[in-house]
């Protein structure tokens, strides 16, 4: 369902003096100013080019930074009003302290002066997420309230959510704390593709405050603290194979679509590589989870369910023309090559995973996976897309994901030494929500 996002902002007030009167009025300007930069911002967000791997001319870079700049400018206040992206156990203090605890050394170094709080946390199990809007909860509406909602909904789905309530996503954050106290921190944004390390980002990734895949392997190379598990699923967006393509080929796809495939693998690697020989430097191990793209035809009967109950109620699913318009390959005449394409994508992360892999012999404290449980999920079933677009995820649908991952990463966490059995919370019971 949509949520209304409602601003409660302060109402200085102005002071001035004309002609020996003093007034006062509230700053009703600088709200509106705000309110029409996030139109205008909107609207190049909807006009924006996403295509192409080329550099932008210097010209056009510069007018993009200034103009991103300016936005991120104005919307300061975003970031005070946004969760942030990162969270840690709230007593994970108090869990180390057991003499059960995998940390409880550790504990006992901090309690004698030894390290301080910081190292503490920093010896936690740390995980790191890397993906699209897939990951984040996002999904199609107005564009103010879509540009409000990329640039600062994090947590709230199926990767991280910390709302207790039965009506909220029970999220892998939220199974993994059973097990163990960690810190975890998403790095996906709403657009994000798997891209050539040499493409700039867009504006309107910028205006979203989002980054392609290199930007999100490099964000997590940044870290002076490595993940101990490091989860991608990012690629979603490539699947628009129709776009800039003539007429003609878009009849016979076959050569586009063997290119998008193969581009996909090169750049995948690209960024998937400096991951790989980071975590090799590394003195603790660490995992990598590749998960497979979720299951686009699962999606597509979904949609073509919900054309049949919007012909009898057109209130249903009122942004379900949303997708379309920002992804023209979910059109009738270019879908099934879109779940084909997704399908040649998968055995290309598959075959990449494999080979990677073999150049793993001899590093014994790195793990890659790929993982097909997340293409598993069967999303024809209605209860699990978004009410408002069909596109993106209900909360039935993030939690059902989370499910899925959960699944998907027992033996990553055996790896590491994690008991994915074990609960350390014993007052913590998992329902299903």
């Amino acid at each position: 369902m949509a949520s209304t996002i409602r601003l409660s902002l302060p109402r200085p007030k102005l002071s001035a003096n004309l002609g020996g009167k003093r007034f006062h009025r509230p700053l009703h300007d600088g709200v509106v100013f705000v309110l029409i930069c996030g139109l205008f911002a909107s609207s190049i967000i909807a006009k924006a080019d996403q295509s192409g791997e080329e550099q932008t001319p210097l010209p056009g870079a510069i007018g993009r930074e200034v103009t991103a700049d300016l936005v991120n400018l104005i919307f300061l206040v975003d970031r005070v009003g946004s969760k942030p992206p990162k969270v840690i156990t709230r007593d994970y203090l108090d869990r180390v302290a057991q003499p059960s605890s995998l940390l409880y050394r550790d504990y006992v170094a901090y309690r004698e002066g030894k390290i301080d709080r910081a190292a503490l946390a920093n010896r936690l199990p740390h995980v790191a997420m890397l993906g699209d809007s897939l990951t984040q909860h996002f999904y199609f509406s107005s564009l103010p309230s879509s540009f409000w909602r990329a640039r600062t909904v994090w947590r709230n789905n199926w990767f991280i959510d910390t709302d207790p309530k039965p009506e909220s996503v029970l999220s892998l954050y939220e199974r993994l704390e059973l097990v163990t106290p960690l810190v975890a921190e998403e790095h996906n944004g709403a657009g994000a593709e798997v891209v050539s390390e040499r493409k700039q980002e867009s504006l309107r990734l910028r205006l979203i405050r989002a980054r392609n895949f290199p930007g999100q392997g490099r964000e997590v190379l940044h870290q002076a603290r490595f993940p101990d598990l490091i989860m991608i699923w990012i690629g979603h967006n490539n699947l628009d194979w129709v776009h800039g393509l003539s007429n003609e080929e878009r009849k016979h796809p076959e050569r586009k679509l063997a290119e998008i495939a193969g581009r996909f693998r090169r750049n995948y690697a690209e960024t998937l590589r400096p991951l790989i020989n980071r975590a090799k430097t590394e003195h603790h191990k660490v995992a990598i989870v590749v998960f497979g793209l979720a299951n686009i035809d699962a999606y597509l009967k979904a949609r073509h369910q919900v054309i049949t109950v919007k012909a009898s109620n057109p209130d249903l699913y009122p942004h379900f023309d949303s997708g379309e318009r920002t992804f023209e390959s979910l059109k009738p005449p270019y879908e099934q090559n879109m779940a084909r394409l997704a399908v040649m994508l998968n055995r290309e992360m598959q075959s990449l995973v494999a080979e990677l892999n073999g150049e793993l012999r001899g590093f014994p404290s790195v793990r890659l996976e790929y993982s097909d449980e997340l293409s598993k999920v069967d999303f024809s079933r209605l209860e699990l897309i978004n009410r408002i677009d069909a596109w993106h995820f209900s909360i039935k649908g993030h939690t059902t994901v989370a499910e899925a991952a959960w699944k998907a990463i027992g033996p990553s966490l055996r790896f590491l030494g994690i008991n994915p059995t074990r609960q350390t919370r014993p007052s913590a019971v998992v329902t299903s929500r």
